[in-house]
């Protein structure tokens, strides 16, 4: 008797993909859909996502435009001249002028190696005084420039500049006055104070004193 091959039984779980009826394509296998995600929060300290703006395009002209023009050289700080002030004293009263002068300038606030006092007659005490030491232990005080310092106007020139100069117009010829008044203006900062005959000085340095 022929044997009858028996039609394969295909159990569930080996079926194949589900055929769609109308397009006979593979049906895919649904999957959840999630939901929209929120945005993230930008970092703390920096801005969120900023859309980068497309670059324009420039002109020969407008590059020509963009370009800084050269800036014009400063002009150069004029210098500065010191204040000029004149104390009426006589020749054998003009020291005493200065040094009130001096202690006016301490007690404002000035530093004692700020100031210069110049004689052109006979020289101060604490000069001579230090001057009997010898040359350089006088020199060497006034290179160290901490205190007040007393030079006769022969002495002016190796003198340095400080801010405030004090000449006492306490004799000696008019020529010496005439030759130091110039130079303790030189190396005055800001401030020049001449104490003496008004006359003799405007003579010296003219009335604009």
């Amino acid at each position: 008797m022929p044997l009858i091959p028996e039609e394969p039984q295909i159990h569930e779980s080996a079926q194949g993909p589900l055929v769609s009826p109308a397009t006979g394509r593979t049906a895919p296998t649904p999957r959840p859909v999630p939901g929209p995600r929120p945005a993230a929060p930008p970092r703390p300290g920096r801005p969120g996502p900023v859309r980068p703006t497309p670059p324009v395009q420039r002109t020969p002209r407008d590059t020509a435009v963009a370009k800084p023009e050269p800036s014009a050289p400063a002009a150069p700080a004029a210098a500065s001249t010191p204040q000029i002030q004149l104390i009426p004293a006589s020749a054998e009263g003009a020291l005493d002028a200065a040094e009130e002068a001096v202690d006016l300038l301490l007690d404002s606030g000035r530093a004692p190696g700020e100031v210069l006092v110049v004689t052109t007659g006979e020289p101060h005490p604490w000069a001579t005084h230090e001057l009997s030491f010898g040359e350089a232990a006088y020199w060497a005080q006034h290179d160290a420039g901490d205190d007040v310092f007393y030079a006769d106007a022969s002495a002016v020139g190796r003198a340095v500049s400080r801010p405030v100069v004090v000449v006492a117009v306490n004799g000696g010829p008019d020529t010496t006055a005439a030759t130091a008044l110039p130079l303790a203006l030189g190396r005055a900062g800001t401030l020049l104070i001449v104490c003496g005959d008004p006359q003799q000085i405007n003579s010296v340095l003219g009335a604009g004193v």
